[in-house]
């Protein structure tokens, strides 16, 4: 080990609720995707601070139904765990059949089809005992007591062995959640999460000489939480999960989000690392006072670094980049690589992007407060209604749409603000009928719109805030800004493709 300093979050953006495993000296983890596919990202690193993005435990529409699935439905909170030279990942599908697992050799491949568990409740994880015996533990409620649950499984089958039964009720908090077991020095040790995934979010932990209890709170707890630590930029600290790395240290992952003006956060929750130690009487201690902070230092494994993801997209493969996500379960037909070469084509349906469905989209998360995207896009509307262009997209109901589109007879490119039950042309421009290069660039506080038939001709034409996509703004929900390119009938199906030639994400900060 060697003394390092690091910098929070570890991945940044959008990546809620990460777990954690070990291979050797390989590790992996993933979040949750919710409504998006393909779903649960998974990651690789070998130092713990660097991360490369890999794949996705589901990539197939056998694994992941999210047809129509509400915003923020879908999956929700994964567990990833190694056991006997293969991976498991489990997880709820919220919006589906509730809790199962999938399994692989290779992490960076194709993921078995579902496996079933027969538990009710969210949040589910996955414990290998040393006798062979394997836990299946979530949250639930027993005879009117909610908390966290737990039954032991054959994990070829998903069927349960055991009866659920309840576990703990937690420290006091509200909403018990996020529960993970683990075995150190021949106790059981359950870590969950308390208080919500808000400003009241904590981490806690109990221990028991049984996995079945009965479990004894920490006097430390909460051994994670910032619900006291007012003004500091990470916020909602919890849902955490534990990792031994091969040299012995023990480290944390666990989610926050980092609020701009007044409390308010767009870009979603994100993964951060701690360093834990266990104190003199066996209580794990996250970075020695319960905290998180932005800058780090700890003693840190040899740092190795992963080559960056390309943050250009020039569309001439025949497969998508790792970063780009659909809305829900895509429709045939909606998007090709191949149908013009070198362009995305995105086929506008009559869904539009206020439709909890699947509308032609591909978008990648926002993960830097100060970032621009731009596209170069060719789209000739032959019918009032039709339009394509790029979206800031929280969810259905809140949404800055960018785009080009025949209003009263003539080509314009216009600006659309969705926040709630508010929709509105917030701007609109004639544009010629040539390629046009389409920018947003954004700060904490705003999206600044802007246009240009060259890279050395770019007009600004309009700005907008960034609260009015932030989570604290909406009933909704649980995921981060993406930046999205779409198209769209608004009714209809369009008549013309959007044509994409380009799409490049740069990092301003």
């Amino acid at each position: 080990m060697t003394n390092s300093k690091y910098n929070n979050p570890i991945i940044p953006g959008f990546h809620p609720d990460p777990s954690i495993c070990r291979n050797g000296k390989d590790y992996y983890l993933v979040t949750s995707s919710f409504e998006y596919f393909p779903g649960v990202p998974i990651y690789h690193s070998r130092d713990l601070i660097h991360w490369e993005h890999i794949g996705y435990c589901l990539t197939r529409f056998s694994q992941l139904f999210l047809h129509k699935a509400p915003c923020s439905g879908g999956i929700w909170a994964p567990t990833i765990r190694f056991h006997n030279n293969t991976f498991y990942m489990t997880t709820t599908n919220h919006s589906d059949r509730g809790n199962f697992y999938v399994f692989a050799k290779d992490p960076a491949g194709e993921w078995s089809d579902p496996v079933w568990v027969d538990q009710g409740g969210i949040d589910p994880s996955l414990f290998f005992d040393d006798d062979g015996r394997v836990y299946y533990t979530s949250t639930g409620k027993i005879k009117g007591q909610s908390g966290i649950v737990q039954s032991e499984i054959d994990i070829a089958t998903g069927k349960r062995l055991t009866p659920v039964r309840f576990l703990w009720e937690g420290s006091g908090g509200c909403a018990p959640e996020g529960p993970h077991l683990y075995k150190f020095n021949n106790r059981y040790y359950l870590m969950i999460a308390e208080g919500g995934t808000e400003y009241g979010h904590m981490e806690t932990v109990a221990r028991s000489y049984s996995p079945w209890g009965p479990f004894e709170s920490s006097p430390g707890n909460p051994i994670l939480t910032h619900r006291n630590r007012k003004g500091y930029p990470i916020q909602g600290v919890g849902h955490a999960d534990l990792v031994q790395a091969h040299d012995g240290s023990f480290w944390g992952v666990c989610l926050g989000f980092r609020y701009t003006r007044k409390y308010f956060h767009h870009l979603g929750r994100e993964t951060f690392l701690v360093p834990v130690v266990f104190n003199e009487e066996g209580w794990p201690v996250f970075n020695g006072n319960g905290t998180v902070d932005m800058e780090m230092e700890a003693k840190c494994l040899p740092e190795q670094v992963f080559h960056s993801e390309i943050l250009k997209d020039d569309f001439n493969s025949d497969h998508l980049q790792r970063y780009w996500n659909f809305l829900r379960n895509p429709y045939q037909g909606t998007w090709s690589l191949t149908e013009r070469r070198g362009y995305l084509v995105l086929h506008g349906s009559a869904l539009t992007m206020s439709d909890v469905d699947s509308p032609a989209f591909i978008g990648k998360r926002q993960e830097h407060f100060n970032c621009e995207v731009k596209t170069n896009m060719e789209f000739y509307p032959e019918k009032n209604g039709e339009e394509a262009g790029i979206t800031v997209y929280l969810n259905s109901e809140q949404h800055y749409d960018f785009f080009i589109a025949r209003m009263g007879g003539k080509c314009q490119l216009a600006i659309r603000r969705v926040v709630g039950d508010m929709c509105y042309i917030a701007s609109k421009e004639d544009i010629l009928a040539k390629p046009v290069i389409l920018s947003i660039s954004a700060d904490k506080y705003e999206y600044t719109f802007s246009y240009g038939y060259g890279k050395d001709s770019v007009k600004a034409l309009n700005t907008a805030r960034t609260q009015f996509v932030s989570t604290e703004a909406s009933i909704l929900g649980f995921v981060g800004v993406y930046f999205g390119l779409y198209a769209t009938g608004n009714g209809k199906r369009c008549t013309v493709p959007a044509y994409f030639d380009w799409f490049e994400y740069n990092v301003l900060e």
